[in-house]
């Protein structure tokens, strides 16, 4: 599919748009990691689309640099994503993702429902939307930061996945536990852990890609949707 254009209240930005052979689906909000709207994010949303959903994802780097498509295949790559990754405003990132949920929502053939998912930078992303928006359920991989906003835990009442890698050097075993015990208290939330994997596990042809580990995280992920937005 062809990139689709969406306003928000601050302009207009690109997001890609995946859509289901049925045209009448759900929506799968798709939360970038650093890389931007990259090929691995639009094969993300080609898998939701496959399996019956509408997913759209965003471009949460055009405020600096629009139409941003990196891999983490080289040390120039990194270091631009890096950077812009340390330049983003996150009120800005949530309202532009809440203006895309509101558009994913309206589209002709989506049913309403719409759950988010995210990885890295994304998987935050996707805990501040569980905790700031009206999503229908969320599914964060390996997010980067969550211990920061722990105190929002409370507000998380849509079912949410978090998927954590044991081995993740960004998201150490100190932290994991510290994210663990502030979310414990919340039923609406459930924590799986991969041990032996390092971060972005699923990231599609990375350095860390696991196989095994990415299909249960992805089926576990499935089974949330089936649930909640069928």
């Amino acid at each position: 599919m062809p990139d689709i254009s969406i306003t928000g209240p601050d302009g207009s930005f690109s997001a890609y748009l995946a859509v289901p052979q049925s045209g009448v689906g759900a929506g799968v909000l798709m939360i970038q990691e650093i890389f931007g709207v990259n090929q691995d994010m639009r094969d993300h949303c080609d898998a939701r689309a496959a399996e019956g959903y509408f997913a759209l994802c965003p471009d949460l780097f055009w405020r600096q640099k629009p139409g941003i498509q990196l891999t983490d295949q080289s040390e120039g790559e990194w270091a631009q994503a890096v950077e812009l990754y340390q330049a983003l405003d996150y009120p800005k990132a949530v309202e532009d993702l809440k203006t895309t949920l509101s558009y994913l929502r309206g589209l002709d053939g989506c049913t309403g429902k719409v759950g988010a998912m995210g990885f890295c930078l994304g998987g935050y992303l996707t805990f501040l939307m569980a905790t700031q928006s009206d999503t229908d359920c969320n599914a964060g991989y390996y997010g980067v930061g969550i211990e920061t906003r722990l105190n929002e835990s409370s507000q998380i009442t849509s079912p949410t996945l978090l998927h954590i890698a044991e081995e993740d050097k960004f998201v150490p075993p100190p932290t994991q536990v510290q994210i663990k015990d502030g979310l414990a208290g919340n039923d609406m939330v459930t924590i799986h852990s991969y041990p032996g994997m390092d971060h972005a596990f699923a990231r599609h042809g990375g350095t860390h890609y696991d196989a095994d580990a990415a299909r249960l995280a992805n089926e576990r992920t499935a089974a949330l949707f089936a649930a909640n937005l069928r």
